[in-house]
């Protein structure tokens, strides 16, 4: 088989578009890259200087090149007989049939396969598809993006480095993947079917890498054969070694390991500080700066803690990336330098684990939504599971249908079998679990200690000590959680899998099963799950009436980005009910009574089939079925909680924006004050719980963050230690604080064109002068989407690029991504830029602050809290707003400066710093930065001079260095 890969750069995407480059690259039967050829074309009119700016190709370039029909005559003969094979291919194909119309040839008949689908299917984790990331990813040179030679020969290296992979696989799993794709008149169908024959005609291979089990190749065995920590280490190790010879020889380790290993005073003052909270069994909130090391700060006083007294010690963070930061980084360290075995184990909130009970019913009656992408999800998981040793949905790389499909496969407690499942042994949940039950040192988020809590402690293991990470964000998520929040498809979801129509959803599938049984009693009950089916209509149209009611009662606002929630918010007063509120609450009560009565008889049902000694082949789908209607159970009870706004403490309040209007609602009623259910849950409960983040302090004390989170009676009663840890960096030297005193200030969370055009102005100077490598933070979306055309306009000359979150798209991993890889950019972002974002060298030079990041006032939790203030006679202002907006502010200023070489400006556009009387809170809470304020013209010559004095000292060092 002969494979001809090929790529054309345009002048734009539309079919009246013309050629302007062609490589193709020629892979002969061997698998050997024979031939590349190459040629740019002669295009009819001008090239746009937005494709000069992509592929450096100029007009001047194409003056000369030749005509299409001459390259085409030389093309042609290239591509007899070849599977045509691109990267995205439908775009080049389309090209390409375009093109030998134009010069009068046949159109192109033959196979045609895409390297995004190879991708997707070997290499399921990759973080990106896109040509040049994957080359980098898969350790090739891709050295000119978007010139048609480099692009053919970089795609035709992914794809034979995908015919690896392929070649790699167990026969079972490729015939698996021939059969998913069978009936699907596919290219890729076709191709795997040949490697199919192909392979068994071969001997048998790769017997022991993997395990076999019900026609699936998997890289685990059997989870009940691992043994605990204790049974693993044998003995004692620490019987009689105190913490700090411990910690001297993990540190004699880590100097062997990492030659450039440095300690931190402000580490190894954590150290202390954990291990004393442990062993005392006190409290402790301990700020830890950017560059303390705060991980392993907490990490092996943990694990020392937990193998010397035989306690397991928990630890909680708020986001997934940082449990993966733990498990692919910290971890994997640590099992290096400590001198004996311990087990630290991930475990996540139950959704994220793969039921393969599910996914073995759905690619066997192939129950696929949209079955093109589906079959390709189901194609990349079969793969994923000859190399997944967690089975947890991060290690994936879905696209944008992926939540849907994983939603359908998903662990779950209310469909589980538990050890009546085929594949009980085999469960990556309860791998999980066991693996948590049997560490150290568990590594949980704060969603799950909560979701704990609710589940009366069935799913975490026992722990007495805790570390939360990340604290900051604990009084938050606690509101969420023991709060009440349900979206439109909260409840639409589970009834869409029960039944979309007479052939789609779980109980249509039943109900065939039932209806070709055979037996009377199939019939009985195939009849009852048919008279379900009016009623589950009835309840999903009382529903998007309901939605529909909820939306129309919305005030108009529109200032948030595409696919934020705040963009409409109403609070709902127990005291002062909507006048349309009786009607609301009729609808609720039809939608109860409709949903208790299809509990009702589709829970008797499924309970006759599961008693019955008839012998039928739907156990796991009755406990699936059985599970919705669990779930249903729930949505039911929290939509009359919402709806009956029966509470003085809850704070009630829905939003929806104004794209995806009554589907967009979420609904949520959560406690106004969680500090009370903080201490009882957990600082009454715990033995130590040490609280840790870079922003806990206001103004150099802990006060703020001992009232919110419930922990004034320990204080009193002596069991919470504090510590303010500096960070090591020299904030003095790597960072200078500037403030344009004379700028505008503005009013709301939009600017007037005054305001817009300096601020736009001052940006882009700043920017030439930083060349790029500058991140914007903005508070309002509205204000990021003002200044984001005129700021592109005025860098336009100066070959600058300008992102903007929500206006280029993109998630805000991929953005930070582009960010880092290009040259010179700027970055604007919102609310999740603020934090989270690790974006360390060269790469950022400038943080721009535009405004204090004061949460809205009209927010309803931030009004309720206000409301609880007032009646306790504090000023909500300086209780309330400051320190969040503190706390925040610091968050943000911690981007800029993320390793001991980091240098940096920041720019504060808001001159309430130095002009309120709450201003000071602000600076006084940074970590000793350079403070100079100026107007702002002043500002540009400021900042090349400090860079200029930086890039200097920096050659002086190089200097002495290569001396030395």
């Amino acid at each position: 088989m002969k494979f001809a890969v090929l790529d054309f750069e345009t002048t734009g995407t539309q079919s009246s578009d013309d050629i302007i480059q062609v490589g193709l690259a020629v892979i002969d039967h061997d698998l050997t890259i024979t031939q590349v050829y190459s040629s740019m074309v002669k295009p009819g009119g001008k090239i746009p200087p937005f494709i000069t700016g992509l592929t450096g190709i100029r007009n001047e370039d194409v003056a000369d090149a030749p005509e299409l029909d001459d390259v085409m005559l030389e093309m042609i003969p290239l591509l007899e007989d070849a599977v045509l094979v691109g990267h995205n291919v439908a775009f080049d194909l389309g090209f390409l049939q375009r093109a030998l119309d134009r010069t009068g040839y046949l159109p192109f008949t033959g196979r045609v396969l895409d390297t995004m689908d190879f991708l997707r299917v070997f290499f399921p984790n990759l973080p990106s598809y896109q040509l040049s990331m994957v080359s980098s990813s898969l350790g090739f040179e891709h050295d000119r993006p978007h010139q048609a030679d480099s692009d053919a020969l970089a795609t035709a290296y992914v794809f034979l480095k995908c015919l690896e992979e392929l070649d790699g696989l167990p026969l079972i799993t490729v015939q698996r993947l021939a059969e998913l794709f069978d009936n699907q008149d596919s290219d890729l169908g076709w191709y795997f079917d040949g490697v199919r024959m192909q392979r068994e005609a071969q001997p048998a291979q790769d017997l022991d890498e993997h395990r076999f089990y019900r026609q699936l190749a998997l890289k685990v065995g059997d989870w009940m054969d691992i043994p605990s920590a204790e049974e693993a280490r044998e003995g004692m190790p620490l019987a009689d070694v105190s913490f700090d010879e411990f910690l001297e020889q993990v540190k004699d380790n880590l100097r062997k390991l990492l030659p450039d290993y440095e300690e931190r005073e402000p580490q190894n003052q954590m150290f202390d500080e954990v291990v004393r909270a442990l062993t005392d069994e006190k409290h402790l909130l301990i700020e830890a700066g950017t560059g303390t090391g705060k991980s392993l700060g907490y990490l092996l006083p943990s694990i020392y803690h937990s193998v010397k007294n035989s306690e397991r010690v928990m630890v909680s963070t708020h986001t997934i990336n940082l449990q993966e930061q733990l498990r692919e980084r910290d971890v994997p360290l640590l099992t290096q330098v400590i001198p004996f075995a311990f087990r630290a184990a991930v475990f996540k909130g139950r959704q994220h684990y793969l039921c393969l009970r599910k996914f073995e019913h759905k690619i066997n009656t192939k129950e696929f939504q949209s079955p093109k992408e589906d079959v390709l999800i189901a194609a990349q998981m079969i793969v994923w599971l000859t190399a997944t040793e967690t089975g947890d949905d991060e290690e994936l790389n879905m696209g944008n249908r992926g939540g849907d499909f994983w939603e359908t496969v998903a662990s779950d407690t209310d469909s589980c079998l538990g050890r009546a499942c085929p594949w009980f042994r085999q469960c990556f949940y309860h791998r999980a679990k066991h693996e948590a039950g049997a560490a150290d040192v568990v590594i949980t988020n704060h969603s799950k200690l909560f979701t704990d809590i609710k589940a009366g402690h069935q799913l975490l293991p026992a722990y007495e000590h805790l570390v939360i990470d990340e604290a900051h964000h604990l009084e938050d998520v606690a509101g969420k959680h023991l709060g009440m929040h349900m979206k439109y498809f909260t409840l639409v979801h589970p009834m869409l899998r029960l039944f979309k129509d007479s052939k789609t959803g779980q109980l249509a599938i039943l109900r065939q099963q039932l209806g070709s049984s055979g037996s009377e009693r199939g019939m009985e009950w195939a009849i009852a799950i048919d008279n379900l089916y009016p009623e589950l209509t009835d309840v999903k149209e009382d529903w998007d009436k309901l939605s529909e009611l909820l939306f129309a009662l919305l005030p108009q606002r529109s200032d948030a980005a595409p696919g934020e929630a705040a963009q409409f918010t109403l609070r709902l007063l127990p005291q002062k009910k909507p006048d349309e509120w009786a009607e609301i609450a009729e609808l609720e009560n039809r939608i109860h009574i409709g949903l208790s009565q299809i509990i009702r008889k589709g829970e008797q049902v499924m309970n006759k089939i599961k008693e019955s000694d008839e012998v039928l082949d739907s156990d796991g789908l009755v406990t699936d079925v059985s599970g919705l209607f669990k779930d249903l159970t729930g949505v039911r009870d929290d939509l009359r909680h919402f709806i009956k706004l029966d509470s003085e403490d809850t704070v009630y309040w829905y939003e929806a924006n104004g794209n995806y209007r009554s589907k967009s609602l979420q609904m949520y009623a959560v406690p106004v004050d969680v500090s009370q259910q903080l201490k009882e849950h957990f600082f009454d409960k715990k033995k130590s719980i040490v609280l840790t983040s870079a922003t806990l302090s206001i103004d150099k004390n802990f006060q703020y963050m001992i009232e919110q989170l419930g922990l004034k009676e320990a204080e009193q009663q002596g069991k919470l230690n504090t510590s303010m840890l500096e960070s090591p960096f020299n904030y003095r030297e790597q960072s200078l604080v500037l403030i344009p005193r004379d700028f505008p200030s503005v009013k709301g969370s939009v600017g007037d064109e005054h305001f817009v055009s300096m601020l736009a102005r001052s940006l882009a100077d700043a920017a030439e002068a930083t060349r790029g490598r500058m991140l914007v933070l903005f508070t309002s979306y509205r204000m990021l989407k003002q200044v984001y055309e005129p700021l592109k306009e005025k860098l336009s000359q100066s070959d600058i690029a300008v992102f903007g979150q929500g206006v280029d798209g993109g998630s805000r991993t991929k953005l930070t991504r582009r960010f880092q890889d290009h040259p010179a950019c700027v970055l604007l972002g919102t609310s999740s830029f603020w934090e989270g974002v690790d974006i360390p060298g060269e790469a950022l030079t400038c943080l721009a602050i535009v405004r204090l990041p004061f949460q809205p006032p009209n927010h309803p939790l931030v009004e309720a809290k206000s409301e609880r203030l007032k009646k306790e006679k504090k000023n909500p202002f300086m209780k309330l707003s400051v320190p969040q907006a503190v706390i925040r502010f610091k968050q943000g200023f911690g981007r800029l400066v993320r390793t001991a070489n980091d240098r940096g400006i920041v720019l504060i556009y808001d001159t309430r710093v130095i002009e309120s009387y709450y201003g000071k809170h602000f600076l006084y809470s940074l970590p000793g930065p350079k403070m100079e304020h100026m107007p702002t013209q002043q500002m540009v010559p400021r900042i090349a001079e400090w860079l200029s004095h930086r890039e200097n000292e920096k050659d002086a060092a190089n200097q002495e260095g290569e001396q030395a």
